[in-house]
């Protein structure tokens, strides 16, 4: 096989393992962007939208007329979006209907702009992903706070412009990797459970344990958030 077969045999196997294995729950949802490598990873993909909203931002007019075309569609998407954060707060079967009904209305139409008609045919096209939430209310409608985690590793290699050289150029072995890739951890899970990550490394450095075990602070935090209630059975 080529490189690409292979890359793809071992994907299939990955997956194969991650869905028999028994060690951790596999997800029954995942809200990400629609990259084509998640696809696979579980029947229901929720998918962003901050994303979507992107694709809009980045069509470039120049006509007046089609500029005004542009903004008003821009205005209607970030309207209903706004509908949709409300309905998290307060979901009815009436008003899911009702949004359902808005989103083919909105991306249904035709503006006579070939670009943006273009995307809207697009955006139809990922309408059960992204209307996921009007069955999971407790879903997010976006993904940015992840992807602000993961950028942290980013930004070490970034160029420094005061000094015009990079800030890290990275782990020189596996053993680096893995050492860095659980201080970060540490400090995002930390940061995200109001618990001081200096006051943490010093805790267990010293064998204190007054810093409860930070699993135990995870399933205390998510025992008060709505998570997974629409998948429980009726």
């Amino acid at each position: 096989m080529g490189p690409q077969q292979r890359t793809s045999f071992r994907e299939a196997l990955a997956l194969a393992a991650y869905e028999a294995q028994t060690d951790w729950p596999v997800v029954q949802a995942l809200l990400c962007d629609d990259a084509a490598p998640y696809r696979l990873v579980t029947d229901e993909l929720g998918l962003c939208w901050v994303h979507e909203g992107r694709h809009y931002t980045k069509l470039i007019v120049h006509a007046p007329l089609h500029q005004q075309l542009l903004a008003d569609f821009r205005t209607d998407f970030w309207s209903y979006y706004r509908e949709l954060l409300a309905y998290r707060e307060q979901p009815t079967a009436r008003e899911a209907v009702r949004l359902e009904q808005s989103f083919d209305e909105l991306f249904g139409r035709t503006t006579g702009l070939t670009l943006l008609d273009r995307r809207l045919a697009l955006t139809r096209q990922k309408k059960a992903g992204l209307l996921l939430v009007l069955r999971h209310p407790e879903l997010p409608l976006h993904h940015n706070p992840a992807e602000l985690a993961a950028r942290r590793r980013v930004r070490k290699r970034k160029a420094c412009p005061e000094r015009s050289r990079r800030v890290s150029f990275g782990p020189r072995s596996p053993a680096g990797a893995t050492a860095w890739d659980t201080m970060m951890t540490l400090a995002a899970t930390t940061q995200q459970l109001g618990v001081s990550f200096i006051a943490y490394l010093q805790d267990r450095f010293r064998q204190a344990g007054q810093v409860p075990p930070l699993p135990d602070l995870l399933r205390a935090q998510a025992a008060t958030l709505n998570l997974g209630g629409s998948w429980l059975p009726a």
